[in-house]
């Protein structure tokens, strides 16, 4: 009686790990046949016909329906993964805003909301703000937050474990917030924080300017430097979240770079300082030669501790982001040049294709592992199921 229950438990897992087979090849590929997801899988083409039947039942899958065509005989069903089966949400809570994207489970993001925060805004304020554009999102979508899969959220600073920035935050206050908890309260799902600087580089091999790279060290450059770091395509965190964080060491000069451009002489008093930067930038590119002074310095002061990092990581690609990455045709050159004089081997730099979109595209894509992560090994049965439209 004992094997006779132990073998129908077998029987039964390898029919779900067959079925988890097949959802991941559909999950990479085009629309396929089964005798293409046969192919793929490594599966018999009868047993692939009735794992992708009972996924169209499930809901994890959908038909394609053949179109014409003058070949005789019917053409072959197409089967689909069906992405709409669940939403996941990526929220970038940063120094000046909160901006979320609602995305399905191919990231395809069909949803956007952003409000605008004060630098010196205390937690209240930035939280009030997070729980609007997420109020939001769900509404414009007609979606709520039980069909929201994961939830993943970046914030400046290190983050560790429980997704708290307690070693520090530039943001007044942060270090005392529970995000994971106050989330909690509207979201049933996963709840994932994470640095904004890791996410954007995230973003950036996802679907930013090093999707053709697994080495890389990506800058945040803008009124304030950090790091990024994917090695061997893997995002590192670190021990405890502070990965990348080099611009701490006052050595490396990155804590005072952007004052290089605050400073410049012949800022007019009516910039502001957040503006300043961008009114240099301009003039440099003007041929303002105090701003083309200024802008020289701010390069050779982030080379430093970007050299260090490519001493340390031997990346393949240096992705030159944040807001500063608007003005990259002033900055690339410069610092190639720098890290020349600098490093053993210079890797490719490039400027961010994503602009003030990095981090909460990130967060969707850590938000889409998230969801597979506990698809693939918790399976289809797991507190993740389709809902039908």
């Amino acid at each position: 009686m004992t094997d006779q229950v132990i073998a129908g438990t077998d029987l039964s897992r390898l029919r779900e790990l067959n079925s988890l087979t097949v959802v991941r090849a559909l999950r990479d590929q085009p629309p396929a046949t089964v005798t293409e997801l046969a192919k793929l899988t490594g599966l018999s083409r009868p047993a692939v016909d009735v794992i992708a039947q009972g996924l169209v039942t499930g809901g994890w899958a959908t038909v394609v329906e053949p179109g014409g065509s003058s070949v005789v005989g019917r053409p072959a069903r197409r089967y689909r993964f069906r992405a709409t089966a669940g939403h996941v949400v990526g929220v970038d809570v940063g120094g000046h805003k909160v901006l979320a994207l609602l995305a399905d489970l191919d990231g395809e993001v069909t949803h956007t909301a952003r409000r605008s925060v004060a630098a010196d805004a205390g937690p209240a304020e930035r939280l009030a703000a997070l729980d609007e554009v997420l109020a939001e999102i769900l509404r414009d979508s007609g979606k709520t937050a039980e069909d929201i899969w994961a939830v993943s959220v970046g914030v400046t600073g290190p983050v560790d474990a429980s997704g708290k920035t307690t070693l520090f935050s530039p943001m007044p206050g942060w270090e005392h917030v529970d995000l994971p908890a106050h989330l909690s309260d509207r979201f049933a799902c996963p709840i994932v924080v994470e640095n904004d600087c890791k996410l954007a580089a995230l973003a950036e091999r996802w679907q930013g300017a090093a999707s053709d790279a697994n080495d890389i060290v990506y800058l945040l450059a803008g009124m304030r430097m950090g790091a990024g770091l994917i090695i061997d395509g893997v995002l590192r965190r670190g021990y405890g979240g502070a990965a990348g964080e080099i611009g701490a060491l006052r050595a490396v000069r990155w804590l005072t770079a952007p004052q290089n451009l605050q400073r410049c002489p012949g800022v007019p008093a009516t910039v502001s300082p957040d503006d300043a930067a961008a009114w240099v930038f301009n003039a440099a590119r003007a041929g303002n030669r105090d701003a083309k002074t200024a802008v020289n310095r701010y390069v050779k002061d982030i080379a430093i501790g970007t050299a260090a990092l490519v001493l340390a990581l031997d990346p393949q690609v240096v992705v030159f982001g944040g807001g500063f990455s608007r003005s990259a045709d002033l900055v690339l050159d410069p610092l190639q040049r720098e890290l020349a004089k600098l490093c053993l081997r210079v890797p490719d730099v490039r400027a961010s294709t994503l602009g003030a979109d990095s981090v909460a595209l990130g967060a969707l894509r850590l938000a889409l592992n998230e969801v597979d992560r506990r698809l693939f090994t918790a399976g289809l049965s797991a507190p993740i199921a389709p809902r039908r439209e």
